[in-house]
């Protein structure tokens, strides 16, 4: 996958989704808001790609297997679009995010412990009814969609050093890698901008070297105020008890990780997706993991310093910056992408 096709993702989905706002919070320190977008987080630009790349839409409409957000996002994508949605979500789902299917007209199954059980459930019911899959991390046109969000990003600030972003599959942090790459320095979004030449991405690393990249979830100094050549530096951020990406990258290949923890719900794959493993394998990204306390107390000061009211999932990459997981250099210029805000506001000091 290359830039072209987030730029082409802009164009297809602009309109339909949301240029959700940046705060710079201190100099040099912007929170990209995409807890604000429709649906209440990022997802609905990957589901609005992928359905309106497919062109016309099967009767049985579309299905799609989510935590919550996924599933929102395609629920509201289809009902923009006229189509049936039925989505598949694991026991661990969180009511809210139950009520907020039922209240965009989805056709909702609860099934499974977790996201992978509901996955294999919609896969079966897909080759029921021909339905259109929108997957929720591993589609060419969802990780497109979802990096017009670095996109937007590097057009709002003039450019960071560094995005800070969460982790579950993967496909989040590989379209921002991607949408925030050389190219976009010189596009801009919205209509009558000049299209550049598309830049491609870093080249896959060698096997060998990605088990040293493992190594990077390690708390580190500083590492100066740019990233590798390509882009800025990506800093993808899990939960210690969902390290998909940590463990990908230490294994050479995607594999099978545990799942647990407060951000489950949102960030729950038990696997790293293949397309945000070809990505995420770049030069330009830094795995680094976080404690459940820390993603807690992330989500709290996000709302006492800031009254941003976001999920736990939302609040992970800030959980990296509030930690010390990642230490920016005196001088760099860091967005933190704060991605999902489907909660319970009643939850929010706890």
């Amino acid at each position: 996958m290359n830039f072209a096709e987030v730029l082409a993702a802009a164009g297809r989905i602009d309109g339909h989704v949301l240029r959700t706002p940046v705060l710079e919070v201190s100099p040099g320190t912007y929170f990209k808001l995409e807890l604000l977008q429709h649906s209440g987080s990022f997802k609905v630009r990957g589901a609005f790609n992928r359905m309106l790349s497919a062109g016309e839409l099967p009767p049985s409409g579309v299905i799609a297997a989510s935590g919550g957000n996924h599933g929102l996002a395609v629920a509201y994508a289809a009902r923009a679009l006229g189509a049936r949605a039925e989505i598949f979500v694991p026991e661990v789902t969180s009511p809210v995010k139950v009520a907020g299917l039922s209240a965009l007209g989805a056709h909702i199954t609860q099934t499974g412990a977790i996201y992978s059980d509901a996955a294999e459930a919609a896969a079966k019911r897909a080759a029921e009814t021909g339905a259109l899959v929108v997957h929720a991390y591993d589609q060419p046109e969802v990780v497109a969609g979802q990096g017009t969000t670095g996109l937007e990003l590097v057009r709002q600030t003039g450019g960071v050093d560094t995005v800070l972003v969460a982790v579950g599959g993967g496909g989040f942090a590989a379209g921002i890698t991607v949408g925030t790459s050389d190219g976009s320095k010189t596009t801009g979004i919205s209509e009558g901008s000049a299209t550049p030449r598309p830049s491609e991405p870093s080249e896959r690393s060698e096997r060998s070297e990605r088990s040293e990249r493992s190594e990077r979830s390690e708390p580190s100094e500083p590492s100066g105020a740019s990233g590798a050549a390509g882009g800025p530096r990506i800093v993808a951020v899990e939960p210690m008890r969902i390290p998909t990406l940590h463990e990908a990258l230490r294994a050479g290949r995607p594999v099978p990780v545990e799942v647990g923890g407060v951000a489950a719900d949102a960030l729950g794959a038990t696997r790293l997706g293949g397309l945000a493993f070809e990505i995420l394998s770049s030069p330009r990204v830094r795995s680094v993991l976080v404690s459940d306390e820390a993603i807690v107390e992330a989500r709290r000061t996000l709302w006492a310093r800031h009254r941003v009211a976001a999920e736990h999932a939302g609040a992970t990459a800030y959980a990296a910056l509030l930690t010390g997981a990642y230490t920016p250099a005196p001088g760099e210029r860091v967005a933190v992408v704060i991605c999902g805000s489907n909660t319970d506001p009643a939850t929010l000091t706890t």
